[in-house]
């Protein structure tokens, strides 16, 4: 029977797949569809598509990385880096009502859509402590 105590190190470790699967698969779309992206790089960056094809580079680098213990900090706090990076993106999507494909049309949407990104940057954070409990640490093998 298992006890209480892995329970919360049991959702953290669910949780983390569920978000490198989320990010590199939303990573994947900046390369399949990266056309909905540059629409809303805000119109002062210069080179979006090369803006998106680099964050999608590093969404699916994060999600790998997150998933491997030896380099899990780093990648939660390259993902951190990343969520900030992209909010000017989510703002500008927001202000001027940028439709992105495969999420409805609706600008309240957009507008709820800016503080889910602190949501994603406390979830990424959580990755970032007590690294040495986490399952395959090197602390944990000794």
């Amino acid at each position: 029977m298992t006890s209480n105590k892995n329970t919360p190190n049991r959702l953290k470790e669910i949780l983390r797949v569920f978000l490198s699967v989320a990010i590199i698969v939303v990573g994947i779309t900046h390369f399949t569809h990266p056309a909905q992206y540059v629409r809303i790089v805000p119109p002062q960056l210069p080179y979006p598509t090369e803006l998106v094809y680099i964050s999608g580079f590093f969404e699916i680098l994060g999600g790998i990385g997150l998933l491997i213990p030896f380099v899990s900090v780093a990648a939660a706090w390259g993902l951190i880096a990343l969520f900030v990076a992209v909010f000017p993106a989510n703002i500008n999507q927001a202000l001027n009502s940028i439709p992105i494909e495969g999420i409805p049309h609706h600008p309240w949407l957009y507008w709820a859509r800016l503080p889910f990104q602190a949501v994603l940057i406390a979830w990424a954070w959580w990755y970032t402590q007590n690294p040495e409990e986490q399952p395959g640490s090197f602390t944990e093998q000794l």
